[in-house]
This record gives structure tokens, sequence and C-alpha cells, in this order.
């Protein structure tokens, strides 16, 4: 089995200026360094299995920016480092795993995540969304009901701290940004309540990304993903 193989893609193509591969499956015998075997020794197969189905995404990926193999391990907050040059971005689910690199000429940072295409437990749309983004899931499950909009609006704050985590240097809540989707465009605004990180010397304080669902094997997904061009666009000008 071989990385983005077969079958509708996810995340692959979604983000501009990225190269982003996945995987429905874990295929058996993926290679391990060392040092990353040792971080998931203790851990349960599930994870172990996770754990290098994603890494073996990311290798694919960083082959195709010309990058050799190494090893990849999680920095103090589970982040992902990368090589020298690049950034990127890892998300798993159940059934699905993906990896996403861009070169830092082109790409400040690069925020992925997949969810199934389902709703919420109980109670967690509550801590994810305010009340402003509940009317508007409430509105868009209405109008577009085959999209479960609650984790659609969570999976894009994932990306979005994914996204800002390596350029503000820390964590972020959910109350920090205001999500909201575009069902026509399959696009989605991020804007933060918090000062946003500085990119090429602009303040950057809204970000656009992309979203995208698929049924694979009968299993519904949804993902979403954000990529911060290296020199945004300057804001547009007041008329």
């Amino acid at each position: 089995m071989h990385p983005g193989d077969g079958g509708p893609g996810l995340l692959v193509g979604a983000l501009p200026d990225v190269v982003t591969v996945e995987l429905f499956a874990d295929p058996p015998n993926i290679h391990l360094y060392p040092e990353e075997a040792d971080r998931v020794k203790r851990a349960v197969d599930r994870r172990r299995r996770e754990f290098a189905t994603v890494r073996l995404c990311a290798r694919t990926a960083l082959a195709r920016l010309g990058v050799p193999p190494g090893p990849i391990l999680p920095g103090p907050d589970g982040e992902p480092a990368w090589p020298e040059g690049v950034v990127g971005s890892m998300t798993h689910c159940p059934g699905y795993r993906a990896a996403a690199v861009a070169g830092t000429s082109a790409v400040a940072a690069v925020g992925i995540d997949a969810e199934p295409n389902s709703a919420l437990p109980a109670g967690i749309e509550r801590m994810v969304a305010s009340p402003g983004e509940r009317r508007t899931l409430d509105r868009l499950t209405l109008s577009h009901p085959a999209v479960a909009w609650d984790r659609l609006l969570f999976s894009a704050k994932e990306s979005t701290y994914k996204a800002c985590f390596p350029l503000l240097g820390r964590m972020m809540d959910f109350g920090d940004c205001t999500v909201t989707p575009d069902p026509e465009r399959g696009t989605f605004t991020s804007s933060l309540h918090v000062p946003g990180p500085v990119v090429g010397g602009r303040r950057v304080d809204t970000f656009t990304g992309r979203w995208r669902t698929v049924v694979r094997e009968g299993v519904e997904y949804v993902a979403t993903g954000i990529a911060v061009p290296a020199a945004p666009a300057p804001p547009p000008r007041r008329r």
C-alpha cells in the first residue's frame, strides 16, 4: 500500500503550495527510527499504529519536497519537530492519517485536522462554540444537513491552533477565535480574539482555510486545513 493510493481523497490538493499525503488504513511493518520507537514503546497498539502511519505519510510528503528521511519526534507540547526549512502538520482519527508539509519560502505555517463527519459528543459543542457560532451552526444544519457543522467547527479551530502554535509559540483556547464556514465555497474564516502572529512584517489576525468531506468504505470524514502564506497579502484598502 502506498500513501495516497486509491479512492477519493480528503485533504490531498486542498492547500496551495502544500504537499499532503494521506492514508485510510495502517500498513504493516512501518519503519520507525529508534528514537521514534522509543516514544511509543509503552503505548497501546492503536497509538503505535497511528504514530507510525502518520510518520510514513510525513516522510513520503517530505521526500516529494526533496527532503531526506529522518526521525520526526514530538516536541514538548506534542507538536512535530520538522526539518529546517520545512513547516508542516499531522492529523489522525479512526481510519484516517495524514501529514502536510511545505517549504518555508512559500508557507509560514500549516495546520490540518480530520474528524469523523458526525456530531460532537453531548456537551462538547458548548465548550467549543460561542453563542454566535452556535447560531451559525443551527442555521447551517438546517440548510446543509449532510455536514456535521459542530464537528467541522471543532476541526477548523484545531487547524487554526496548529497553524498558529509555531508562529505564536503558545497554545490557544477554543474561545480565542471565531470560525465562520462558507458552505458553498468549502472555505472558512478564523478570526482571532488574541493578538495574531506577525508574518512577513504584517500582523495576521484572520486566516482563511478550506474544508472537505468524503465517504470511504461507508465511513464519513470531514477535514480542515490552513496554509499561512510566508508573505501574506496586504489588507484591502478602504474606499
